[in-house]
């Protein structure tokens, strides 16, 4: 017998977890200036994380999907697309989305329930959050098919983690992607667990990048906590991408800090010892140290730094909070041409209460 094919996925790393540098740093990573701006988009994300969570808990959001230890893979994502790319993400992304123009009190508005907060003013055309797993993948060979059409030299981005990957609509995507040379870039962020299964029960794959392969897509892995490495990957596959080289499939090794959302107790299934491991390969403090050792960061500007962002977070929290809740009838708005009885009959019962309770806090 005589191998017909031989495969293999390669991995990048520049920056250790100690912040130290390794191998020939791309030229972006050279200007210190680029870095900076870069890590005080990091710390924005992390900071408007934790305010999320906050208003969570204080009853102020509903459940919410937390970012904590992922802010590399965004911060080189969103770093590496254009304004006229496309999005499409899962709802553990917002850091890119908040480097593309998304609001701060758009996501706020999001998560509180309110769809308001899915009509950005920009980017226009990126897809709104995706629940459902894996489900964006085949609408994202869809956006990448039309921009072929068109001839267009502009890319898709389809963010998914990594239990999507064991989804059939990953597959059908990357099939599609594949067969017809999309200019599609799969970025799997693999933060190790899929709420409660860890991906050694997901797949007995040695790699989720391999999957890429039988669709016949260059795949590769990626040190995820290593902005410099999340950052030249994607420059690679969205210059190929937009050049008309096809899709590619980038698997970003990370972890994720927090609970998978929070409705969700991850101290249930993983224990203290690893996610204390976890904590010492995390991605800000690994920027930091290096941009300190470079002589390009130190604490003054640090804590000016974190008092900016906490200026602005705070900023777009009381915007939130100031905006004016929908009208009751915006729920059934845009579900039929026509709206059946049984849903009429319904708005009128939520336009009668509303004003009932109007009248009430009015007396």
């Amino acid at each position: 017998m005589e191998p017909v094919a031989r495969f293999e996925i390669r991995y990048t790393q520049f920056l250790d977890e100690h912040g130290r540098a390794a191998g020939e740093w791309p030229a972006f990573a050279r200007d210190n200036d680029q870095l900076v701006d870069l890590y005080r988009w990091m710390v924005l994300m992390r900071t408007y994380d934790a305010k999320a969570i906050a208003l969570q808990r204080t009853g102020q959001l509903g459940t919410y999907a937390p970012i904590l230890g992922q802010e590399a893979i965004q911060a080189g994502v969103g770093s590496a697309m254009r304004s006229d790319d496309v999005f499409l993400m899962t709802y553990r992304e917002q850091g890119v989305q908040l480097m593309r123009g998304v609001l701060m009190k758009e996501l706020f508005l999001y998560w509180s329930g309110d769809e308001r907060g899915s009509d950005y003013a920009v980017p226009r055309r990126d897809f709104p959050i995706c629940i459902t797993i894996a489900a964006h993948a085949t609408h994202a060979a869809g956006a990448a098919y039309a921009i072929k059409l068109r001839r267009e030299p502009r890319a898709v981005v389809c963010a998914l983690g990594d239990g999507a990957t064991s989804k059939g609509d990953f597959y059908e995507g990357m099939n599609a992607a594949g067969t017809w040379q999309l200019p599609l870039v799969f970025l799997v962020a693999n933060n190790q667990w899929a709420i409660s299964v860890p991906r050694s029960a997901q797949s007995a794959a040695a790699t989720l990048a391999q999957k890429g392969i039988a669709a016949g897509i260059p795949s590769e892995q990626v040190d995820g906590n290593d902005l410099i490495a999340v950052r030249e990957v994607m420059d690679r596959a969205l210059a190929r991408a937009r050049a008309g080289g096809g899709p590619s499939l980038i698997e970003a090794i990370t972890y994720r800090l927090s609970d998978h959302t929070t409705a969700d107790d991850a101290s249930r299934y993983r224990s203290a010892d690893e996610v204390a491991a976890a904590w010492k390969r995390e991605p800000v403090l690994r920027v930091r140290n290096y941009l300190i050792a470079a002589g390009a960061w130190d604490k003054p500007r640090e804590e000016a730094l974190v008092r900016d962002c906490n200026e602005r977070v705070q900023a777009a929290v009381q915007d939130y909070l100031d905006t004016p809740l929908p009208d009751p009838a915006a729920m059934f708005e845009h579900l039929y041409a026509t709206l059946p009885a049984a849903l009429d009959s319904q708005r009128s019962e939520a336009l009668e209460r509303a004003a009932a309770a109007s009248h009430a806090g009015s007396a």
